[in-house]
């Protein structure tokens, strides 16, 4: 078995083709399905979608290179919604956006796609907050990275909401 080419930029294979469901995502994070995700009942367990969100959203920020040691992000909220269940084996697409960016909080929202299933199986968002090295105040976002963010969401014809 050959592995794919990957894209030098991202963890997607180079002949990638972003499903329609994910048309306004620049974020594309690819998530195996492994056997240990599964649980009692035969399908991917709930909390799962929250490991699987963690990595999805760690790769959209280093993508906007948004990891620095003046600040930090912190997950204040998040929350999934399951749409259908997913069993191994299967290989997700998580699509990544920031819907929402606020002066110190940016919302994320989660689009899970199912290519064993060509459907989207789960939705999500969460509220990640800025903050100093010493988690001590809340930290806006600058000029600079506001424009990163919204050329990044551009590339996929999106615009958050402010």
């Amino acid at each position: 078995m050959t592995n794919p080419t990957l894209d030098s930029n991202s963890n997607l294979p180079v002949d990638f083709k972003k499903p329609e469901a994910l048309a306004e995502f620049a974020s594309i994070y690819v998530q195996p399905v492994i056997w240990n995700d599964m649980d009692a009942f035969n399908h991917v367990n709930n909390v799962v979608y929250y490991r699987y969100a963690e990595s999805a959203r760690i790769n959209y920020l280093q993508e906007i290179g948004a990891f620095s040691d003046e600040v930090t992000t912190v997950l204040a909220q998040s929350s999934c919604s399951y749409l259908k269940p997913v069993v191994y084996p299967d290989t997700l697409l998580v699509g990544v956006r920031t819907k929402k960016l606020g002066n110190t909080s940016i919302v994320m929202e989660y689009c899970y796609y199912s290519q064993t299933q060509q459907t989207v199986v789960a939705t999500g968002d969460s509220v990640l907050v800025r903050l100093n090295k010493d988690a001590s105040a809340k930290v806006a976002w600058t000029e600079a990275e506001r424009d990163t963010i919204l050329a990044f969401e551009k590339t996929a014809n999106y615009t958050p909401e402010f």
